[in-house]
């Protein structure tokens, strides 16, 4: 893609291979016949609309558009175009959002992430990673712990990896589909087999592992983002939650349209939109979970989209309308950075 973006853009899959947990089948139907075509059982998670690397990396997560510039370029050529002129000037081309597919095919390893004042002091980044899922299919999550842990209690943990402490110490929240659930950083969390979710993020690519036993990686190695245990568990919220406090994480069900986590506002935002509607102009990440439809441009110019579709929407685009296919019950996710000022 050449120039400044002129509309949405609909995006293939974006599946960094060999990840350390199993999944990617979930993505494949999701997207259909052509719209998956990465190979294997450990392809689960699907970045979409990604100015972000995997931890480590210098370009694998980054989103390639048509034409073979990342968006990561496109947005720093033109950030105005891209994010439009208030973001565009109180933050450059820092797109502010990162948005994926994540497919469980198990239970993911327990695991938090830092928040932005820890990730600013130790790792000179402007973003943390509070999260967010929104659920496409029933699965149980392990979110928080149900009592006050110790620094020394959750140290031996990691040492010995007491899978079976960590777990017994952490509520269980079952998720329906349609859930949208609000993961602060630092919180601790897995999320089980079975789970298929949008997840929203801040744009960074940090976890620190309390577990990883049975799974492909080096946790002793990679899980404490190059800081060590003794400065990378303090990142990790300890306090006990009551029941009814993890509960109140989820913030829209199923039956919920528009904002579905107000919460969230200073880290991203998720509407849920089912049938047609009038979009504002700016930056998005569009996400169809159900039905068929397209987004039309004030010109006229319709960019159709379906179930599985995930669409990259620049401000350039401008005020777009919404609109469902005859008979088709139309359901997208918009997802968008936090609102400036």
């Amino acid at each position: 893609m050449g120039g400044p973006p002129t509309g949405p853009v609909v995006l293939p899959a974006n599946q960094p291979a060999d990840r350390f947990y199993a999944g990617g089948a979930r993505i494949a139907e999701f997207r259909g016949p052509t719209g998956s075509p990465a190979g294997g059982d450990h392809v689960p998670e699907d970045w979409v609309g990604s100015a972000t690397t995997l931890f480590g990396e210098d370009a694998v997560g980054l989103t390639v558009l048509p034409g073979g510039t990342t968006l990561t370029d496109a947005v720093a050529a033109d950030p105005v175009a891209w994010l439009g002129p208030e973001r565009a000037a109180a933050r450059g081309a820092d797109v502010g959002l990162l948005v994926k597919l994540l497919d469980a095919g198990e239970r993911l390893p327990v695991h938090a992430h830092p928040d932005v004042p820890f990730a600013a002091r130790h790792l000179g980044l402007a973003h943390g990673k509070t999260e967010a899922w929104v659920a496409l299919t029933a699965a149980p999550v392990h979110l928080g712990f149900r009592r006050d842990v110790g620094a020394a209690e959750l140290r031996r943990w990691v040492d010995e990896q007491d899978t079976a402490a960590v777990l017994e110490a952490m509520h269980v929240l079952d998720l329906e589909p349609g859930d949208a659930v609000l993961v602060p950083a630092g919180l601790p969390h897995a999320i089980g087999a079975g789970a298929f979710v949008v997840e929203l993020q801040e744009p960074t690519d940090l976890s620190i592992l309390v577990e990883w036993a049975g799974f492909a990686i080096d946790g002793a190695a990679a899980g404490h983002l190059g800081l060590g245990f003794d400065a990378a568990l303090a990142a990790v919220d300890r306090r006990g939650r009551s029941a009814t406090q993890i509960a109140a994480l989820r913030g829209a069900r199923v039956v919920d349209s528009g904002d579905l986590l107000p919460a969230a506002a200073p880290f991203f935002r998720v509407e849920r939109w089912r049938g047609s509607g009038e979009w504002d102009a700016g930056f998005a990440v569009a996400v169809v979970v159900g039905g068929a439809g397209a987004l039309v441009q004030p010109g006229g110019t319709r960019t159709e989209v379906r179930r599985g579709s995930t669409v990259l929407v620049p401000w350039s685009a401008g005020a777009l309308r919404l609109e469902a296919a005859p008979g088709a019950a139309l359901e997208v996710l918009r997802c968008r950075p936090p609102a400036v000022g």
